[in-house]
């Protein structure tokens, strides 16, 4: 099954799964409202702490109750070589998900494409959770959410399942080189 949901359906999914939650992110950049004060900041070489912005502080919060309840929350960036800015500003912020809790690992978009990982995943970003559902993520080429869909079915989740196990394998938890670079 394939559903559209709404954004507060996606909020609660994630709030809610029972062990696991893994993002694939393949964007070069994000355009989230939530961001962009922060992002310029970073970019003017002025950025502000994450663990006050109300913006972040939630999601900050919510990892590490999840975690401190035994969930696991982690994620694989593919990124650009060199990183684009907004990849460069979002290893600047991971230092805060990781105190939180999740797990980010890296891998470069070149070693994706030697792995298999890509073109076979797409473009479109997703969380697996309890590796039995997905949502699935797609954005414009400009790094816009374009909205958010449910997919439940067993032959699509396995898939995913094995591209996860192939992204973790294949990528590390430092960033691939200095964030300020």
């Amino acid at each position: 099954m394939r559903r559209p949901i709404s954004l507060q359906e996606f909020v609660e999914q994630l709030a809610t799964f029972e062990h696991t939650a893994f993002r694939l992110e393949l964007q070069s950049e994000y355009r989230e409202p939530s961001e962009a004060e922060s992002l310029a900041l970073f970019l003017a070489g002025d950025p502000i702490d994450p663990g006050t912005d109300p913006n972040f502080v939630p999601w900050f919060e919510q990892i590490s109750r999840l975690v401190s309840d035994g969930k696991r929350v982690e994620r694989v960036r593919v990124q650009e070589e060199p990183p684009t800015p907004y990849q460069r500003w979002e290893r600047w912020l991971g230092a805060w998900n990781i105190r939180a809790g999740e797990q980010l690992r890296y891998m470069t978009r070149s070693r994706a494409y030697e792995i298999g990982l890509l073109p076979a995943t797409g473009t479109t970003d997703w969380w697996l959770l309890d590796s039995n559902r997905l949502l699935l993520m797609p954005f414009d080429q400009d790094g816009n959410r374009l909205g958010d869909e449910l997919v439940t079915d067993p032959e699509v989740v396995v898939q995913a399942c094995a591209w996860r196990d192939l992204a973790v394998h294949y990528s590390i938890l430092e960033p691939l080189q200095d964030a300020a670079a």
